[in-house]
């Protein structure tokens, strides 16, 4: 779902990935072609083991695609080093995930700057802060992750994930390791920021509910995508 005329930020053109084990290759991603808009909120569900958190990977690049084309915001990461995929992430792609990565020795704001300062930007903490404010705690920036409750450790991630202002926001099943209510809170904020920063949200979710507040929905089995459906298909039935 592209605006006409203009290039989808992200492009898979038939993408697959096998990994090897101990009983063989496995193939975890088998053809998988999807674009997505500037813009627009994804929601991607499906069984565990599906592919799904291995598709996001790849469009971190966190993940090398065994075969087939990945351009994200234009640039080729199937051609691109290590260096190269870090400091495009790093300027583009924020990422979310289930458990929430914070540096235990690390204060709240230090752990949101972290990303600002591997881009070299000088005004890091001022970033930071800001980011803090976005999600609600800026009374909260010199607490340690041990000292914070499981919603405010996301909430930092978050604030992380999107202080450089990224095109991108990946998110792996981010409410995975909360209760049901701070659940929806998190939630909230994930759209609510996504609004007002216009990035494309790509979401990961166990739950239905949670990616039917997404305009399309696809579904993967298998590693495949089996089904794609907009808001509109999902509450006509």
């Amino acid at each position: 779902m592209n605006t006409p005329g203009l290039p989808p930020l992200v492009h898979l053109d038939d993408v697959r990935l096998t990994l090897a084990s101990r009983a063989g290759n496995v193939d975890i991603l088998k053809g998988i072609n999807l674009d997505i808009a500037d813009g627009e909120a994804l929601g991607i569900v499906g069984p565990s083991g599906s592919g799904k958190t291995s598709l996001l990977m790849i469009m971190a690049g966190l993940e090398q695609a065994t075969s087939g084309l990945v351009e994200i915001v234009g640039q080729n990461f199937t051609e691109l080093s290590e260096d190269e995929l870090a400091r495009i992430r790093g300027q583009n792609i924020g990422i979310v995930f289930q458990s929430f990565h914070l540096v235990p020795t690390m204060t709240a704001i230090e752990n949101v700057a972290l990303t600002m300062e591997f881009l070299g930007q000088e005004d890091a903490l001022e970033i930071a802060e800001r980011a803090l404010a976005d999600v609600g705690l800026s009374h909260r920036h010199d607490h340690f992750p041990a000292q914070l409750s499981g919603g405010e450790q996301q909430c930092v991630a978050l604030a992380r994930a999107i202080a450089p202002r990224p095109k991108i926001l990946l998110a792996d099943e981010p409410t995975g390791n909360l209760d049901g209510n701070t659940s929806h809170q998190v939630m909230d904020l994930i759209f609510d920021l996504q609004d007002r920063h216009g990035a494309t949200l790509i979401l990961v979710t166990h739950d239905p509910n949670l990616a039917n507040r997404c305009p399309r929905v696809i579904n993967m089995d298998d590693g495949r995508i089996v089904s794609s459906e907009t808001a509109e298909m999902v509450g006509a039935q």
